[in-house]
């Protein structure tokens, strides 16, 4: 009597080994990833080897001043001296702050450990120079926290949604000009710092005024 045949592949592990589909989906994987890390190196190249003296201070100043989100937090206790809306909006801002710069440095970087850029390697400017963080370079906490009080005060305030938002991406790019970045770490920050807004207007939107409702009647029911 013959022994039953064994179908699977393999010498008969075949269902616990990956097949040749789970490397080459590992393989093609790890060459994307290779790829876009030639690409961030490149970029970041490029910024490095462009003169540009006339912007070097004042982007290194930049930088400067958006470390702690003093920039932003600057911005939220002038809105706090303003209106009820203006104050729900610096609720709402400090919030997202609070939110995004956890995530990027207590998550973010401690689960990838991206090593910083090596600026002299890559001969980035001394006159562009500011303190190398001695955190993670992934992603760029500066970024999220940046775009995170932009994009949320911005929603509460739609006059400020321009130039906040513009403001984001000037401390985004400062990061890469002043070589303490990859671009692809700004990118990384910049969709944290939108995850942050999200879920700071989740928790403060329900408490702001209706646009063109008052209250009226017993019941306080809106009307338009």
């Amino acid at each position: 009597m013959t022994e039953p045949t064994d179908t699977s592949t393999g010498t008969g592990t075949g269902d616990l080994a990956p097949g040749p589909s789970a490397r080459s989906r590992r393989e093609a994987l790890g060459a994307v990833l290779g790829d876009l890390r030639a690409v961030d190196g490149a970029l970041y190249a490029a910024v490095a080897a462009t003169s540009t003296p006339t912007l070097d201070r004042a982007l290194r100043r930049l930088s400067h001043a958006a470390d702690h989100s003093k920039v932003s937090l600057t911005v939220a206790a002038l809105l706090a001296l303003g209106g009820d809306r203006p104050r729900r909006a610096a609720l709402a801002g400090t919030g997202a702050v609070a939110i995004a710069s956890a995530s990027a440095n207590l998550l973010g970087k401690r689960l990838v450990r991206r090593a910083r850029p090596d600026r002299e390697a890559a001969r980035v400017s001394v006159d562009r120079y500011v303190p190398m963080p001695a955190s993670a370079s992934f992603p760029s906490g500066h970024t999220a926290s940046a775009v995170a009080f932009a994009t949320a005060v911005g929603v509460v305030l739609p006059a400020l949604a321009v130039p906040l938002g513009a403001l984001a991406a000037a401390v985004g790019y400062s990061r890469v000009h002043t070589g303490v970045h990859y671009p692809g770490d700004v990118a990384a920050g910049a969709v944290l710092g939108l995850a942050g807004a999200a879920a700071a207007l989740a928790v403060t939107r329900p408490a702001l005024p209706v646009r063109g409702a008052t209250v009226c009647g017993r019941g306080g029911r809106l009307v338009d």
